[in-house]
């Protein structure tokens, strides 16, 4: 299986039906222009554009050709420019593309659960994909990553293709291969059926793909380091750093029960226990609502309890040197709310039952960036939280005629990613956090923009936020999760680039000297999560085994193991052969518990392994090694 990224850079693989006809029948005769321009210093960006002289439909299809990966990205726009309705534009697929491979090869298909809100949510999955065999998958709801992770790792020995679709809506992807081992590979909007109008426009799902040879782990390392240089967001230009946040919505039942005192209270408790807040979060619940948080549409702080409104809070915390977070959900819109009352021309869904903001109305997308934007300046906040908490697809496909299928779901993508892309310009140094019911809109276009800093609802078990973060590490760098561990097991199956603490620190009771020592220890190793991932183990939700893994900074010659020894787990030690080490280098290896420290050759680390005890009955180990200069 190989792949000429040159090639695609110039000629993007991408395919519908126009008129009845394949495309592939039709752009060959059609106009067409060509144009080239250098990125940053890294990156080429080529830009090919059709137009139909019949009918006006002007096809443009712009790629980036990266320089320092071994990695290609495209998407494509269809616009009428004609002064008539086009004939049906259909089955546009982003992606169509045959790869040729021996019939013999095997060839496997790695992809993830994505977030339903369970135990396995992130977990690794793989497809045998033989001569004959297909695999389609599309994620459900209208959420991208609701069911399935749209990121996948095509493997044929020892090449392979990665496989990124970038569209927080409705995808669907096909990989089949035929009968002499061609593989194809197809996605898009699962679902295009429509004539465009006088001067409108839809755009395809970004498509990324990377090719690499050698060894799979190092390809997904490959693409974390990718990942991190090049898509995921950097406030001011500064790269991400670990985070630490505190929260009382585990207290108050969300932020509908919290007022200006409590909110300032666990502030000041938080800082003078000394767990120092990076930010402070404010949940769902702050705003006018008559039936708790779910009741969302009135996008106005609630007076009753935050009478000096959230500033109050928000500049209490700046004194002491925090950040705040505000959770918004603007999308879903409940009866008796002033969205549902004095706009319903703005919202889509069937009277007396929630429904959804149109942000394809560019009258609700321009009230919607103009009362954010208000809120956050007024209010004080640094870091917008967006939550997403409703299928949307069979709201967006209600409103389609039979010649508009897809229609309404496009123009509110495009306008989602643009409401954020403005909020980004106006607030050039704040983040944005991507919730979706916990991590069900995680695709690339989405991540471009934001961090998942809730990555699931299901929250806090341990040997659950152990399963997430052996999953999630294989594609996404930066994630978050609550930690509330008041042991070492609970706490360290817990830890992730950014973690916010939810214990109620009003009490006086909590082992306060084990909490700080556990913050310390994860300040210091957290900045490892951006580092290369190595699973050590294989993945699994028995409780009678044993889960680690290892995270790699070849930069600085540093990283760190995280061992885990489930409840039911007979054995005291593991031996676990090391990852991305230098064999001739020479590197003391430290217990943070016992503090002992040796030293191994790289060598030494990844062909005998590190043994690993861990006495307690679930138990945790945090190893750390440095190579010595």
């Amino acid at each position: 299986m190989d792949i000429d990224l040159n090639r695609l850079a110039v000629e993007p693989p991408f395919s519908f039906i126009y008129d009845g006809r394949p495309s592939e029948e039709l752009i060959s005769n059609w106009e067409c222009s060509r144009s080239s321009r250098e990125v940053g210093g890294h990156s080429i960006e080529h830009t090919i554009g059709y137009i139909d002289p019949k009918t006006g439909l002007a096809v443009r299809c712009t790629s980036v050709l990266y320089r320092d990966f071994p990695v290609v990205e495209w998407t494509v726009w269809f616009s009428n420019e004609g002064r008539s309705n086009t004939p049906v534009l259909e089955q546009v697929q982003a992606l169509d593309i045959r790869v040729a491979s021996a019939k013999s090869d095997d060839m496997v298909v790695h992809h993830h659960v994505g977030s339903p809100c369970t135990p396995t949510d992130y977990m690794p999955l793989f497809t045998a994909l033989p001569a004959g065999g297909r695999l389609p998958i599309a994620t459900s709801g209208g959420r991208s990553s609701n069911s399935v992770l749209p990121y996948f790792n095509v493997q044929s020995g020892t090449r392979g293709l990665i496989l990124a679709i970038g569209w927080p809506g409705q995808w669907s992807a096909l990989f089949a291969r035929g009968e002499d081992g061609t593989l194809s590979i197809r996605a898009g909007q699962e679902l295009t059926h429509l004539r465009l109008y006088p001067g409108e426009s839809i755009r395809t799902p970004l498509i990324v793909l990377m090719k690499w040879e050698g060894d799979r782990l190092d390809a997904q390392n490959l693409w974390r380091r990718w990942m991190l240089r090049h898509n995921m967001p950097r406030p001011n230009g500064e790269p991400l750093r670990p985070y630490f946040a505190g929260c009382s919505s585990h207290q108050f039942g969300e932020m509908v029960h919290a007022d200006e005192r409590s909110q300032i209270e666990f502030i000041d408790r938080y800082l003078q226990e000394g767990l120092k807040l990076d930010y402070w979060w404010m949940d769902a619940g702050w705003y006018v609502n008559k039936t708790g948080w779910p009741n969302t549409g009135t996008w106005e702080v609630d007076r009753t309890r935050f009478p000096n409104s959230l500033r109050a809070i928000t500049d209490h915390a700046h004194r002491k040197g925090v950040k705040c977070l505000l959770w918004f959900e603007p999308e879903r819109v409940t009866p008796g709310t002033w969205l549902y009352e004095n706009h319903p021309e703005w919202l889509i869904g069937p009277d007396g039952q929630q429904k959804l903001l149109n942000l394809g109305n560019k009258d609700a997308w321009r009230w919607l960036v103009e009362h954010v934007d208000r809120l956050l300046r007024e209010e004080g906040i640094d870091l917008y939280r967006h939550d997403f908490n409703i299928d949307p697809l069979d709201l967006w496909r209600a409103c389609d005629a039979p010649d508009r299928q897809g229609m309404t779901e496009n123009a509110y993508i495009v306008g989602f990613l643009a409401y954020w892309d403005e909020l980004r310009r106006r607030h050039p140094g704040m983040l944005i956090d991507t919730c979706a019911s916990g991590g069900r809109r995680n695709d690339i276009e989405t991540l471009r923009r934001s961090v998942p800093l809730h990555r699931s609802d299901f929250i806090i078990d341990p040997e659950a936020q152990q399963q997430h973060t052996y999953g999630i590490s294989f594609w996404i760098p930066f994630y978050g999760a609550g930690v509330n561990g008041t042991d070492e097991y609970t706490f360290r199956s817990q830890m992730c680039p950014w973690n916010t603490g939810c214990w109620d620190v009003r009490r006086r009771d909590l082992d306060y000297a084990f909490l700080r020592r556990m913050y310390r220890q994860r300040k210091s190793v957290a900045h490892y999560y951006l580092g290369d991932y190595y699973p050590l183990t294989p993945y699994s939700t028995a409780n009678d085994v044993w889960i680690a893994w290892q995270f790699n900074r070849p930069d600085l010659g540093e990283g760190m193991v995280q061992a885990f020894r489930r409840r039911e787990s007979s054995y005291e030690a593991a031996r676990f052969r090391l990852r991305g080490l230098e064999p001739s280098a020479v590197y003391v290896v430290r217990d943070l518990d016992s503090r002992r420290g040796r030293t191994y050759t790289g060598k030494e680390l990844m062909e005998a392994g590190l043994r690993v005890e861990i006495s307690k009955q679930p138990g945790a180990a945090l190893v750390v090694y440095k190579k010595r200069k």
